[in-house]
């Protein structure tokens, strides 16, 4: 019941069916008014003209007797009548029902009528008498006064009253009928306001059923528009518009799958910031950017973003002006540019920030700079001692053939250095730039590695140093190997190992298994490597501390070369050393 008075139906039924009941109840009101006094008016020109009929027959006839009997025949079972001589005296009555005698006391002691005996002007007039038909009960009554021809002063009159039921039962009858006409009506309007209703609204309905489903994002649905009128057009004007905003909402999401991909695609962090600087929108590289800076931040700080760069927001915000630094946050260098955003009516209403990490870049190009400077060093060397030695030879400085010799082997074994400096040099720059191809095998991993750990054997005992090789795995243990990248990778472990281990010291090649990985490990007791160094030991040209000399022949990128072998078999390796104790290497290759 609810939802039709809420609907549109409802409120249009309801409008109308108050404005038809107004009007009928206007129309009802007066029409029964209008009946009433008609009723009286035809009630009271009856009885005027009965009482004229009934005077000229007793003024015309002398026949008493014939008199009454015409007299009977014009009055109806509701009409009664009774001549009187003088307001004392009654000649004849034509009464029905009960109390007779009370109306014509009451109607003659009526002052008002007593003219009618003197003149001769009728007098008509409502009275409350006793009722015809009941007891001790008063009805309203017209009564007719008309008077008898007579040339005396005081001649008699005929009486007249009708009983109020015939007018009472003509106007309910006609009472009966407007109100059943209204009722009539009142279904009618009912029944076409309705339908007047439902012709509006259902076309309506559909219209807000199709609002809902473009909300949704349905744009295909159309509107039936066979209507001409005014709902019709509305009709076309609603396809018209789902068909626009269709196309518009796809223009937009274009233009935002565009956006979303050049910020995804970017490397560098993006962070849009509201007016309040609450961050609206950000790429992957700003989400990791934002979590770096969250595990990082001080204990006392509430806020993801640093104070750094909360100030120069500040002054995008309140300076409408573009702002470029660079910063050092954490430890980290980055390269900010922050640029006010302004609406439609240029006033800001946020700013965007691109940030880009220079941390990478700069320690490239200092390892750049070191490298440069590295190898200049290392080649600057064995460059020198060829040019004086074969100077020495050339200017005949040489005393004996021993020395001449001592000079050629020196400039022999420096152009042997310079040779595996060049080669370990291009070996490695062809693992970075991803050029280096494995020669996979599937081959007993226990052998491989107990092989070449016994080819150092005879090394270690000239050094008096003890390596032991142990083994957990099975020896029929299969793995996917190049067996000669390997072998570089444990030769240069192992030959580091002896080389700074000292007299008596252990060197232990390990074989287990963790996980899913073989775990493969060169520990020794050398001086070992300072904590400070670790995180560079695999870096070119990079030397822990000055007993690893020259000296010793290496050339400072074994352990780089190492790192990407075991990273292009798709394992890993760290270093683990205590100054004094010893140094521990480990690789792990998937089984």
């Amino acid at each position: 019941m609810t939802r039709i008075w809420n609907s549109i139906v409802g409120k249009l039924w309801a409008t109308i069916l108050l404005l038809v009941s107004f009007v009928l109840f206007i129309f009802t009101v007066l029409m029964l008014e209008f009946l009433d006094n008609y009723h009286n008016e035809q009630a009271r020109s009856s009885i005027s003209q009965t009482a004229s009929t009934i005077a000229s027959i007793v003024d015309n006839y002398d026949l008493e007797q014939l008199s009454d009997e015409i007299i009977n025949d014009f009055l109806n079972e509701d009409t009664n009548a009774f001549i009187a001589i003088n307001p004392s005296e009654v000649k004849s009555s034509f009464q029905t029902g009960i109390n007779q005698e009370e109306i014509r006391e009451s109607i003659l002691s009526n002052t008002g009528f007593n003219k009618v005996f003197e003149t001769n002007n009728q007098v008509i007039e409502e009275m409350i008498l006793p009722s015809q038909k009941e007891k001790d009960k008063l009805e309203s009554y017209v009564v007719l006064a008309y008077p008898l021809k007579s040339d005396d002063q005081m001649h008699g009159a005929i009486f007249i009253y009708q009983n109020p039921d015939a007018i009472h039962k003509t106007t309910n009858q006609t009472t009966k009928i407007v109100f059943l006409s209204a009722f009539i009506a009142f279904l009618l309007t009912t029944f076409f306001a309705f339908f007047l209703s439902s012709k509006i609204t259902s076309p309506l309905r559909k219209m807000r059923e199709h609002a809902f489903e473009l909300a949704k994002g349905k744009f295909d649905e159309q509107l039936p528009s066979t209507q001409n009128d005014e709902i019709g057009q509305l009709a076309v004007a609603f396809n018209q518009m789902g068909r626009q905003l269709k196309h518009h909402l796809e223009v937009i999401n274009q233009e935002k799958e565009q956006l979303s991909s050049i910020l995804t695609s970017m490397t560098d962090a993006v962070i849009t910031f509201n007016r309040d600087r609450t961050i609206l929108v950000s790429n992957p590289p700003a989400e990791r950017l934002l979590q770096k800076w969250y595990i990082n931040q001080e204990p006392n700080s509430d806020s993801p973003i640093p104070a750094a760069i909360y100030h120069m927001l500040d002054h995008v915000l309140e300076f409408e002006d573009k702002i470029e630094e660079d910063l050092e946050i954490n430890g980290s260098d980055y390269s900010l540019t922050i640029s006010p955003l302004k609406n439609s009516g240029q006033s800001i209403r946020g700013a965007v920030a691109v940030i880009r990490d220079m941390t990478e870049q700069k320690r490239l190009d200092k390892l750049r700079s070191d490298f440069i400077a590295n190898v200049s060093h290392e080649l600057r060397t064995p460059i020198a001692m060829l040019q004086g030695y074969s100077e020495a030879i050339l200017d005949d400085v040489v005393s004996s053939e021993e020395e001449r010799k001592e000079m050629i082997r020196i400039i022999y074994d420096e152009s042997q250095r310079m040779g595996r400096l060049v080669t370990d040099l291009l070996d490695l720059a062809r693992m970075e730039s991803g050029h280096m191809t494995l020669f996979k095998d599937d081959l007993p991993i226990v052998h491989v590695i107990e092989r070449i750990t016994q080819k150092f054997a005879q090394v270690a005992k000239e050094k008096h140093v003890h390596l032991e090789f142990k083994c957990t795995l099975s020896d029929d243990l299969i793995m996917s190997l190049d067996e000669d990248r390997i072998e570089q990778v444990l030769t240069n472990l192992i030959d580091n190992a002896i080389r700074h281990t000292p007299e008596e010291g252990n060197v232990t090649v390990s074989l287990d298994n963790e996980l899913s990985y073989a775990k493969i490990t060169v520990s020794d007791t050398g001086e070992g490597i300072p904590k400070e160094d670790l995180p560079f030991v695999f870096e070119r040209f990079y030397k822990a501390d000055k007993a690893r000399t020259r000296s010793k022949g290496g050339t400072g990128l074994g352990l780089a070369i190492a790192k990407n072998i075991v990273e292009a078999h798709k394992g890993n390796i760290k270093v683990d050393s205590v100054v004094g104790e010893g140094t521990t290497f480990t690789f792990y290759l998937p089984l």
